[in-house]
């Protein structure tokens, strides 16, 4: 008989690996091109950047321009996907029951993503998680973000917990160095996004998994931490 449990503190990345916010990038984006009078983008096409951050998508959707254009066009991204936000996207399947699931174990729950904490926190009062959320670190939270191993380490220390006791989930290869760093089990989700290059397997996280629907699993997660 499995003595699996969930750990007790389960800690996220967001865009990618909670929610696919794809669609709320290509809205935006979308937007941009067509207040230039350029063709829109399709979702395949936005999809693999939507992890890497605002500067990243800029870049893909202006490939023609020099690495300061793109950065002065971030500004105009974020107020656009601020009106965007929450409107297109939502939680990939399986991660609504999952969070059920953590909170009926007696586990906490929260998220460290490198998205402006305003806009983060904004997204947890559209979908209602503003009260179930443990802890939210943003990217403009502290002076470092993600890959730095601070976000998590805050995290932690402000729900009080120990390392060992902690496993983050994330889609970007930043997500998994950020957790080694920190000292932390991880979990590549491989449902979120990433560019064609990119391969996880190079990650060195402790799991990997292909669907959010395996979070419902306790024996999916590293037992470290467990419970």
């Amino acid at each position: 008989m499995s003595h699996a449990r969930f750990p007790k503190v389960a800690l996220f990345d967001l865009d990618g690996t909670l929610l696919d916010s794809a669609p709320d990038m290509l809205a935006t984006v979308n937007r941009m091109l067509a207040i230039r009078g350029r063709a829109p983008m399709t979702l395949d096409a936005i999809r693999p950047h939507v992890s890497k951050g605002a500067r990243a998508m800029c870049g893909a959707v202006f490939p023609e321009l020099s690495i300061e254009a793109r950065d002065a066009q971030v500004p105009e991204f974020l107020s656009v996907y601020a009106e965007e936000l929450g409107r297109h996207g939502r939680p990939f399947d399986g991660i609504a029951p999952m969070l059920d699931a953590l909170e009926a174990a007696g586990s906490r729950w929260g998220i460290v993503t490198n998205k402006p904490e305003g806009l983060a926190r904004d997204l947890m009062l559209l979908l209602g998680w503003q009260d179930r959320c443990a802890v939210l670190i943003g990217g403009d939270t502290l002076p470092e973000r993600k890959p730095h191993p601070l976000p998590l380490q805050e995290a932690v220390r402000r729900l009080e917990a120990d390392i060992a006791d902690c496993v983050y989930v994330g889609d970007d290869e930043r997500d998994i160095q950020s957790a080694r760093a920190a000292g932390m089990a991880s979990i590549a989700a491989l449902w979120g996004y990433r560019l064609a290059h990119d391969d996880p397997r190079n990650w060195q996280a402790d799991v990997m998994l292909e669907q959010a629907t395996e979070l419902l699993d306790p024996t999916a997660w590293p037992q470290g931490g467990a419970h």
